[in-house]
Parts: structure tokens; sequence; C-alpha cells
């Protein structure tokens, strides 16, 4: 399965966007998987040492993290929801403060959001 963390919401007046950061356990766009222990990790790490967006990786500080939640079986559970309810995975909103960068959002050139990080790359068996 290949899931993307295309946008989900998008309020206009408040230059407010939400979504999927990234799936657990699924291929992403460049072929890697992560699992959802080091994907809580790795949010629990971007929310206490930096919360800033950025653009294409490149151009940082357009936006800045205003809500986040890494969605596990566990917390599913405490929630009152079905361990499958919600795909395993980290959910995030960002106010965006440039507006050409909310252009770009808006017409459609920017509709996902994208992770950066450094990783060991390990192979996986398909069994």
């Amino acid at each position: 399965m290949k899931l993307t963390g295309k946008i989900a919401k998008r309020d206009d007046e408040k230059f407010l966007v939400f979504g999927y950061a990234s799936m657990a356990d699924v291929t992403d766009s460049q072929g890697d998987v992560i699992s959802i222990d080091t994907l809580e990790k790795a949010a629990y790490n971007f929310v206490l040492h930096s919360r800033t967006g950025g653009e294409m990786h490149e151009v940082m500080g357009v936006s800045t993290l205003v809500e986040s939640i890494v969605f596990t079986k566990e917390k599913l559970a405490l929630l009152g929801l079905a361990e499958d309810a919600l795909p395993p995975g980290w959910w995030v909103g960002f106010k965006v403060h440039d507006t050409e960068t909310w252009q770009k959002i808006k017409n459609g050139a920017y509709n996902d959001f994208s992770i950066g990080g450094r990783a060991i790359r390990e192979a996986v068996s398909n069994e």
C-alpha cells in the first residue's frame, strides 16, 4: 500500500493546513517505510525542538506547528476508538505565515506534507 500525507483540511481565512505528515508501516514516495515507534520519536523530537515548517525543505520559517498527534493503537483505544479507526501516523496542523507559500497551497502546487530527517536504511523482508 502506498499513502501520502495529503493536505486534508485547509482554512483559507486563518492560513491553516492539516493532514498526515507521515504514515507508519506504509511505503512513502521515496520507497521508505517507518515504524510507528520511530515515527512517534521523530514527531516528539520535532515538537520539542523545532515546530517550524519549511518550504520544499529549503526555506525555513514559513509556518509554525499548531497541532500534533501521533495516532497509535493505544491512543485510539484511550480515545474510545477502534484500533483501526484511523491509520497509524502523525497528524499535524500548521499556521502558514508566508503569503507566497500560502498561494502555492491554495492553487494546488503544494498539496501534501513532507517530513525531512536522517535515518539509516535497513532492508525489510517481505514476509
